[in-house]
Parts: structure tokens; sequence; C-alpha cells
């Protein structure tokens, strides 16, 4: 191994180990809806979100419940393959299994450096985080008068973003999402 490659195998360990870069992350699971979105659902660690005053504080969340909706290479002409698919209109509900508590949230597109811009939301689980749940979320195009748009789009894709779809998944653990922290 020349010394350029043992450099940059170096340097790729230790992005690739270091703390940042090694948090679990639960996928919860993946899918594609028209006209080529990849859609990828996590719980992800809770997190401190700013502004404070209108999201669940780190110390009051149990989980950063998370979407990554981005266009595929099936996607119109146009979409930036990889890039994310912006003004969706996104809603989780969240069961208990055990007791049938449940609760509901807007995912609100959010920032940081691992996913960039994704849709989610800071949430307190309806019972004991070792509990099992459902979650189903429900992915809507945005409401009328949110977006414009064009004629090309119109004309060769549909009159909205995507008709979206709804996605349940049961007999969920957040456990070990739940006590796992950032920092």
């Amino acid at each position: 191994m020349n010394k350029k490659t043992w450099i940059a195998a170096a340097i790729t360990t230790f992005i690739i180990s270091s703390p940042l870069f090694s948090m679990p992350e639960m996928v919860i699971g993946e899918a594609e809806i028209a006209p080529g979105i990849d859609l990828i659902f996590e719980g992800g660690i809770r997190d401190e979100i700013t502004p404070q005053n209108l999201y669940l504080t780190e110390s009051e969340t149990d989980v950063h419940l998370e979407l990554l909706a981005n266009w595929s290479d099936k996607a119109p002409r146009g979409a930036p393959i990889g890039g994310h698919v912006a003004y969706l209109d996104v809603e989780a509900m969240i069961r208990n299994e055990k007791t049938g508590a449940y609760d509901s949230v807007n995912l609100t597109p959010h920032l940081n450096m691992s996913d960039n811009i994704h849709y989610a939301q800071n949430i307190k689980l309806p019972g004991a985080v070792n509990d099992k749940y459902t979650v189903r979320f429900v992915i809507k195009s945005p409401k009328l008068g949110v977006i414009g748009m064009h004629f090309d789009w119109r004309n060769e894709v549909s009159d909205v973003i995507s008709s979206g779809g709804t996605f349940t998944f049961t007999n969920l653990n957040f456990k070990e999402i739940a006590n796992s922290k950032r920092r």
C-alpha cells in the first residue's frame, strides 16, 4: 500500500468511526411513490431542535421520527436525483400495540448534517419505550396554493407533486433509539 492510499484509508476509517457518523438510526421501512420519489422512514436519536419554543425539547423526547423523501433516477426530467422532495404534507400516527394509546404529529422540514433536509419531529411515545408500536405515515401533496405548478409539469407529470400514500409499520420497538444519546 502506497503512502497516499494508506493516508486515505486512515482518514476514511477515522471519519466512519467518528461518533458523528456512527450514531444508530432505526430504519423503519422504505418505499417508492410516483413520480420517482424514494422514501426512507426512520426512528432517529432525539435531538435539540430550534426554534425551541416550536418543537418538543430533547429531554421530553423519546424518538426523532423521520421521513427522507428524495428524487430517484425514475423522477421526471429536471428533478435532481437524490435531491429532497419539498412541500409534501406528512403526518405520522403512533399507536401503542399493548395499550391502544396513540398520538399523531405532522412531520415538518428539518435540516441536519447527516440527512440534510428531511421531514421530522421529536416525539414522546404514547407508552413505555420498550413497548411495541405501530406507526402509520400519511403522505399527501401540498395543500392548494402552497406551490405553483407550471404548465410543463402539469402537462408531463400531474397537477400535484405526488398522489402520496399511506405506509403502516407494525411491531416496532424503539428502545435502542430512545435510550441513545447524540452528545
